[in-house]
């Protein structure tokens, strides 16, 4: 089977990487291989099937991943799944920090690519927990009383962009760092825009 046509931005992202560059070139043979298209978002390599993304390769300072982006979905019969945070949902990383590691998983990197292929082919989803079943910040829930149009604007938001607000708001420890916080975003909010918009 041949291998999939490279995108020259990806070309460009592993030259100027430093630490990483040859788990990212075995890592993106391996996708390739899985007949991928290869494109890049969010600043990382990214591989896809029919417009579906499938996998992203990216790198962090202890250890760079692959990450299925449905891979809570995957069976994961060799336990190599890891859920980043408590609050990833969907998104699941195999991680290494050498070249061996990526050589010697490889084959399992494959067959759970190919799982990932399927699962998104026959249109399984993950079931993600809705906005309300995340912690509120008492000083989020006094603004949403207190500020005109702000409930309704929040509750206008989609689910993700809801949920983000949600964890932002309620991660500090302070109550004064999270009034802050609620503070800086309102405007945002109002305008119908997301954390990261």
């Amino acid at each position: 089977m041949a291998t999939a046509k490279t995108n020259p931005k990806v070309d460009a992202f592993i030259e100027r990487e430093g630490k990483w560059k040859e788990e990212f070139k075995r890592l993106r043979a391996i996708s390739l291989n899985c007949q991928l298209t290869e494109e890049l978002k969010w600043g990382c390599p990214c591989y896809t099937s029919q417009g579906k993304n499938i996998v992203l390769i990216h790198g962090f300072k202890e250890y760079c991943a692959v990450l299925f982006h449905k891979g809570a979905l995957l069976s994961d019969p060799d336990k190599v799944l890891i859920q980043q945070t408590e609050n990833v949902q969907s998104a699941r990383q195999i991680r290494f920090t050498t070249v061996q590691d990526v050589e010697k998983l490889e084959s399992i990197v494959q067959a759970y690519i190919y799982e990932a292929i399927e699962a998104e082919r026959s249109g399984l989803t993950v079931e993600f927990k809705a906005p309300t079943e995340f912690a509120m910040a008492e000083e989020f829930q006094a603004k949403l009383d207190e500020v005109a149009g702000l409930k309704d604007a929040f509750e206008a938001l989609t689910p993700g962009r809801q949920r983000a607000y949600l964890l932002h708001f309620s991660d500090p420890k302070t109550s004064k760092t999270r009034a802050a916080r609620v503070e800086k975003y309102i405007p945002k909010i109002l305008e119908g825009k997301g954390l990261y918009d």
